[in-house]
């Protein structure tokens, strides 16, 4: 397993944690790549909008569950073991139960989720707050708060 000294950025750097961290379990998470079930895209749709579509063939909505907290969504799905015994000749469909987590950037949201065909979607958006967007400031003759302070 590849390491990573962040210890320059720390020497310089403050309030990174969170970063040290994802980097941490992403490397961590490459080497147990959970199996690659279930398949999934990510895809960009827009300025600061984004979806993840899972492939979740033969589970139905009271199945899955979907959570976000600290900055992590975590999609699951709980398949109960069949009681009914079948004879399979093949089985290839693997209905297992799974679970995918997914780091959020700070401000992504999730704006919802569908199912259609198979697919779930989990729709996301980057929400910028206010103080954090720039903004044009006004060069005036007078400011109160410089000639308070000099007095």
């Amino acid at each position: 397993m590849a390491t990573i000294d962040l210890s320059p950025l720390y020497r310089s750097s403050i309030g990174f944690d969170r970063m040290a961290r994802l980097l941490d379990s992403a490397m961590r998470a490459d080497g147990n790549a959970a199996g690659g079930y279930p398949p999934y895209n990510i895809e960009v749709i827009g300025e600061n909008r984004y979806a993840i579509t899972l492939a979740v063939a033969g589970f139905s909505d009271d199945e899955l569950s979907i959570e976000v907290e600290n900055g992590m969504l975590k999609i699951q799905g709980r398949k109960e073991d069949e009681n009914e015994e079948r004879q399979y000749l093949h089985k290839g469909i693997g209905f297992r139960s799974f679970e995918r987590k997914f780091n959020l950037a700070d401000h992504v949201e999730v704006k919802g989720a569908k199912m259609e065909n198979g697919l779930l979607t989990v729709g996301l958006e980057k929400v910028i707050p206010e103080a954090m967007k720039p903004r044009k400031i006004e060069i005036g003759k007078s400011l109160n708060l410089l000639e308070d302070s000099a007095k």
